[in-house]
């Protein structure tokens, strides 16, 4: 998909037909009715998305997008920026947690260089789309430009494109950047109103003075770019990452293409927020993963509608939640395809 503006963004409406024919057969499979609970519903949304009456989602995909944030120049981080870099060479050899649930779930793992702030060498498993040296401190202004904001859009949709030139049944997100709960916190009380201090959470495990630090930095950030949440671009340029940007790309062209896409946590729901800005059936297409610790993740599931799947405490990212809900995505399309009806298996069905 060839973005000039967010107008082009168009998406089609999932099936809601298909998705009628998939409840009346849930609804005659050997189990008392509904008894399957959200995987039951999980199912009928992969119909609908997908356009296909028996889903199979046998190739998984998780695009973890990796990118350095200025702001982190404040001191609103546990860790040094050198982190981003070192755990992009981590997933690279397979040591992380993304790797190790990808493989326990048998997804692969793409992962992209958006923007760390240094040269990494090059890999045959690296995908580089960098935009730039990590982002500006957005405490003295924008984040990025324009222009960079909607190149990593581009990106994040070529990339996807790509991966279905490969065969891809779902997609899922997934993160690495120092600094970037900042940039999700300020994103999300910019789209959705919430106060600062309810969406800025500890991140990599901040004490108290960093934590409050770290509010105030939000604070100064939104009063110095004033982003205007009718204009998504315009806050994914102001206080956004280049991962964030790419993740965009990643959720509009996996829904464009009819793929279920998982949302991983904090930072990918980030990218969700303003992905829905700009084109809002593209909720119709999301699987909330995982609640993340975060405070402000909660506030993200609500402002989108999505009812997230787990609740484990979640707070890595990478696309850990999102692996983990993989697994529970395609149950569900099993249970829909596979489990045989009453009349298939010549049981009495239910008489009162």
């Amino acid at each position: 998909m060839r973005l000039s503006q967010p107008a082009d963004i168009q998406l089609e409406d999932i099936d809601r037909g298909l998705m009628q024919q998939a409840q009346a057969r849930l609804d005659q499979l050997t189990k008392p009715l509904g008894s399957l609970g959200r995987l039951e519903t999980l199912a009928k949304q992969i119909v609908g998305i997908t356009h296909k009456i028996a889903p199979r989602l046998s190739q998984k995909v998780i695009i973890t997008m990796a990118a350095d944030h200025g702001v982190v120049q404040e001191g609103v981080s546990a860790y040094p920026q050198a982190v981003t870099q070192q755990m992009v060479f981590n997933f690279l050899r397979g040591g992380a947690g993304i790797n190790v649930l990808a493989r326990h779930v048998g997804a692969r793992v793409v992962v992209v260089d958006m923007g760390v702030a240094g040269d990494l060498s090059p890999h045959p498993d690296l995908v580089s789309r960098k935009i730039g040296y990590g982002t500006q401190n957005f405490t003295s202004g924008p984040a990025m430009t324009p222009k960079q904001a909607s190149a990593g859009i581009q990106a994040g949709c070529e990339i996807v494109e790509q991966e279905i030139a490969h065969g891809v049944d779902i997609i899922g997100t997934g993160d690495m950047g120092i600094g970037n709960t900042t940039a999700s916190s300020a994103i999300t009380a910019a789209m959705t109103g919430a106060p600062v201090e309810h969406v800025t959470g500890r991140g990599t495990g901040i004490d108290d003075v960093t934590h409050t630090k770290k509010i105030e930095v939000i604070r100064r950030a939104l009063t110095v770019n004033r982003p205007d949440a009718s204009d998504p671009l315009n806050v994914l340029a102001k206080v956004g990452g280049f991962e964030i940007a790419g993740l965009v790309g990643v959720i509009l062209e996996g829904a464009r293409a009819r793929l279920p896409v998982v949302v991983d946590g904090f930072i990918s729901g980030a990218a969700a927020l303003i992905a829905a800005g700009l084109e809002p059936r593209v909720k119709a297409y999301l699987i909330a993963s995982h609640l993340s610790q975060e405070p402000g993740h909660r506030m993200v599931l609500e402002h989108l509608g999505l009812q997230p799947l787990l609740d484990l405490n979640l707070r890595l990212g990478e696309g850990t939640g999102a692996a983990l809900a993989m697994s529970l995505a395609e149950a569900a399309c099993k249970v829909l395809t596979e489990m045989a009806t009453f009349e298939e298996a010549a049981v009495s069905g239910k008489t009162a």
